[in-house]
């Protein structure tokens, strides 16, 4: 039972990443991405540290932890592992990604979020010594082919523009993000991963809250756009990373990461549906063909 929950929580952190990055599209129009990105996770671990010090903490915990084997302490190597954690997935990831959104259409980079799944292959099969087959490789190619496809307009696009630039920052922020989901096994078992995504969004946050101020970057927002930026905040950022440890406690960082890929899905319909941007053929086709390569990667 517990593993169909994780498949579940996966599910719902693909689909709330999905709607985090075609809705923070809204926001870049008011916001630097790093200004963005910097309220964001302060908000968010303000929002995890309020759930932490609530009667509510230990029932949520309760719930995700049943029949399962946690660690109630968290050691220094823990922490070590944390703060890198939240370097990748909460300073350089989000703040890479968004100027690479600021680019590029909220479609493209949802699709192009697919090369993630790639990097954690390779994290796999070169650190953590994870056999390859030739299936695996052939779904390498499909991820790389469809990536190369959609970040260059159909090659169109080879010359050295924003909007490849805006393409490559999105691969960049993946990598990064694939790191995160790497070393976040390590700290999927620990029983208050409510605790632990607080203080990976406090990490990421202050930091780029500090970098924001000495640039001078504006922090303001008008009243009609501030309970979108709550939602993202509050709804998307909080549960999505609580899930996420979750997630890669109950069916591993590598099935966890595989299902991150329709992410990419859920974000081009509602910036379909919700952005009004347009959504090609071909760009269904090559997000098809990079999905496909994620199934073969994981199909037994």
């Amino acid at each position: 039972m517990n593993r169909f929950w994780g498949y579940f929580s996966a599910l719902m952190v693909a689909l709330l990443f999905g709607v985090w990055f075609s809705l923070d599209k809204i926001l870049l129009n008011y916001l630097n991405p790093f200004a963005l990105a910097a309220l964001t996770y302060v908000i968010a671990s303000i929002f995890l540290f309020f759930i932490c010090f609530s009667p509510l903490n230990q029932r949520i915990l309760n719930v995700m932890h049943q029949n399962a084997e946690v660690e109630k302490y968290i050691n220094r190597k823990d922490y070590s592992i944390l703060f890198l954690t939240a370097i990748f997935g909460s300073v350089l990831a989000p703040a890479i990604y968004l100027n690479g959104l600021n680019q590029i259409s909220a479609v493209n980079a949802a699709l192009l979020a697919n090369v993630e799944i790639l990097f954690i292959i390779i994290v796999g099969v070169f650190f953590l010594k994870e056999k390859v087959t030739s299936k695996d490789i052939l779904g390498f190619l499909f991820i790389l082919i469809g990536a190369i496809f959609l970040s260059t307009n159909n090659l169109q696009e080879l010359a050295l523009d924003p909007t490849l630039y805006g393409s490559l920052f999105v691969i960049v922020a993946a990598f990064f993000w694939s790191l995160d989901t790497s070393l976040s096994k390590f700290l999927s078992k620990k029983e208050n991963i409510i605790f632990v995504t607080a203080v990976k969004c406090a990490i990421g946050g202050f930091i780029l809250l500090i970098s924001s101020l000495v640039m001078g970057l504006n922090l303001t927002l008008p009243l009609e756009v501030i309970p979108l930026l709550l939602f993202i905040s509050m709804v998307c950022v909080s549960f999505s990373l609580v899930l996420i440890y979750f997630a890669i406690r109950e069916i591993g960082s590598t099935r966890t990461g595989s299902i991150f890929a329709l992410s990419s899905l859920f974000g081009a319909i509602i910036a379909f549906f919700v952005l009004g941007e347009p959504l090609a053929l071909t760009q269904l086709l090559f997000g098809i063909l990079m999905l496909a390569g994620v199934l073969i990667l994981y199909k037994k």
